[in-house]
């Protein structure tokens, strides 16, 4: 009928019959599918990561510059290239970069739900030609990766407090000099998850602390069609969905205006992959 409201598809749920934890939370290193098969997420543990006062959280020596530079270059030139191609890689929403460009001249803090090995390559491609600074967890620096994860722009987050004011000084030093930042506030790596999980207040805290935009982008899936079908089998195409940015209500207090950019944030995710009656709540502490 004229006038009436297009019907309402539920998203798309790879059916791999993953059995994740029941703590939305969790730290996991690989995830059995359907097939008895492990899908492997973090590599083994190899070193012990050493960090105390004086550790480059923001690494500015030549050598970092040096490698920051090759990676992105290979990313830039190479892997956009070739995440369409192996990933079924879209892109929808980009013209709210050119909108808010104002806002986000002067960096920004892209947040997305955390659902793949190589979803930081898919959120790159999504802001183009950014580089991007994460907080990642400490445990994926003892492993095999990294060096890519370190030299990509990884920060690690210390898991002794006295270290975080060095860690969030690092975060606002990028900030004012016009870095942007990634973060994932589901904190953990949950592969083909399609709800959206409770996020941390953490990440929301370092944006109202510095005054940064949060700018929400939703990893979804798509069934593999026509030629994909020949080397995807089961496993889903990604599309990646860009939001309007979300800036932090300086006229509240701290911890309420924290409270409310999580929430708003989480909300937006959960539009942006399409999913009504998220099982989740916002809230992850």
């Amino acid at each position: 009928m004229p006038g009436s409201m297009p019907e309402f598809r539920p998203p798309y749920v790879p059916p791999l019959g993953i059995q994740y934890p029941e703590n939305p939370g969790a730290h996991v290193k690989s995830l059995r599918i359907y097939d008895g098969r492990d899908l492997l997420i973090a590599g083994a543990k190899e070193i012990d990561l050493v960090m105390d006062e004086n550790y480059p959280f923001w690494d500015r020596s030549p050598a970092f510059k040096f490698k920051n530079m090759l990676i992105y270059l290979g990313i830039f030139s190479l892997v956009f290239i070739l995440s369409p191609l192996r990933f079924g890689l879209k892109i929808e929403g980009r013209p709210i970069l050119r909108k808010y460009r104002d806002i986000l001249k002067n960096g920004a803090m892209t947040a997305s739900n955390h659902v793949h090995r190589w979803d930081l390559l898919f959120v790159l491609q999504a802001v183009r030609f950014r580089r991007l600074f994460l907080p990642v967890w400490y445990r994926n620096l003892e492993t095999a990766g990294r060096g890519l994860i370190r030299s990509i722009g990884g920060i690690p987050i210390p898991s002794q407090s006295h270290l975080m004011p060095a860690f969030m000084r690092a975060l606002q030093d990028l900030h004012s000099a016009k870095k942007w930042i990634h973060v994932y506030p589901e904190s953990s790596n949950w592969l083909y998850y399609q709800p959206i999980r409770p996020f941390k207040k953490g990440v929301f805290t370092i944006a109202w602390d510095n005054n940064i935009p949060v700018l929400p982008l939703a990893i979804s899936w798509r069934p593999a069609k026509g030629i994909f079908k020949l080397f995807k089998k089961n496993f889903p195409l990604v599309t990646v969905r860009i939001g309007e940015p979300v800036m932090p209500d300086k006229t509240r207090s701290r911890r309420e205006a924290v409270q409310i950019l999580r929430k708003q944030t989480h909300a937006k995710i959960v539009e942006l992959a399409g999913i009504r009656d998220n099982p989740w709540p916002a809230e992850g502490d």
